[in-house]
């Protein structure tokens, strides 16, 4: 009898076992990826799920798969990041023409220093405006935030003070890595507006660039006035989660520039989720933004 009792015992522990991992531990793991799902904070695991019960969930997420047309995805952003750039945008040709004729009256007139943001402000626009490929080249992109900051320049003067610095062995190869075009120009903007404009006294902001053997590592960095504890960490959270129905919100987006979450967004489509914004700041502290991007030469 007792030797009856201890194996009853031994198998109740079994099909308690078995019964923990096909049906429970399954049902836990599929619950917490379709969460995380649902919460918008992963959208590849769905398609990965390591228990599917039955055929009929194979083939539903196998259709969905089908629908989830993401270079669609990386279109609408694109295009929404244009709009939001250019929001009253005139025939840039007209534009272009018109910002050379008063560089030209500037010159002519011996205002040497009208003629030089003219020009400034050319250059931006007609890198602004211009064909919007995927990617372009790191130094294209810190030539336009150069430029950008010479046209602040003019309205701060000594007030603003930029640095880029690499911390990398080689210079030259972190230059011809690749990037979404309009990733650094959003973040300076923002750095400006909302962290030096307010500051006392001269801000500073400090690019440094870090490569290592897959990662390229931006850090744009302000000693401007910060932001509270909660509202960064709101605001990472909402970088974390690919949510391109959110990218209109926030500040930057009313004033018709471009968001940082649709810089977010956009590099989260190009390379994945695993890359992206996250935000570092403390009140009176300043701020630093770090933008993780692959290593992309091609």
């Amino acid at each position: 009898m007792k030797w009856f009792i201890l194996f009853l015992g031994v198998l109740y522990v079994i099909l308690l076992y078995a019964a923990y991992q096909l049906i429970y531990r399954p049902l836990k793991v599929n619950s917490r990826i379709k969460a995380a799902f649902a919460r918008g904070d992963s959208y590849e695991d769905i398609y990965h799920m390591p228990y599917l019960l039955n055929e009929e969930e194979q083939n539903m997420l196998r259709r969905f798969y089908a629908l989830l047309d993401k270079s669609e995805l990386i279109t609408v952003s694109k295009k929404r990041s244009e709009y939001l750039a250019l929001q009253n945008q005139i025939n840039p040709h007209f534009l272009y023409n018109t910002l050379e004729g008063i560089r030209a009256e500037a010159l002519i007139a011996g205002v040497d220093s009208i003629a030089e943001m003219t020009e400034a402000l050319a250059t931006y626009f007609r890198y602004t405006i211009s064909q919007v490929n995927n990617l372009v080249t790191l130094e294209e992109e810190l030539a336009n935030v150069e430029n950008y900051y010479y046209i602040q320049q003019f309205r701060f003067g000594s007030k603003l003070d930029l640095r880029i610095r690499y911390d990398c062995e080689d210079e030259e190869e972190a230059l011809i890595c690749q990037l979404p075009k309009l990733t650094l120009q959003p973040i300076v903007e923002n750095s400006i507006y909302h962290g030096l404009e307010r500051k006392i006294g001269t801000g500073h902001l400090d690019i440094k660039i870090t490569m290592t053997d897959s990662h390229l590592i931006i850090m744009i960095s302000d000693d401007g006035v910060g932001i509270e504890k909660g509202q960064v960490k709101v605001m990472n959270e909402q970088l974390r989660a690919l949510r391109l129905e959110e990218e209109n919100s926030g500040e930057t987006g009313k004033k018709g520039g471009i968001a940082v979450k649709n810089v977010n967004n956009r590099i989260k489509l190009l390379f994945g989720e695993e890359y992206g914004i996250y935000i570092y700041s403390q009140p009176d502290s300043g701020t630093d933004v770090e933008i993780t991007l692959p290593v992309v030469k091609n």
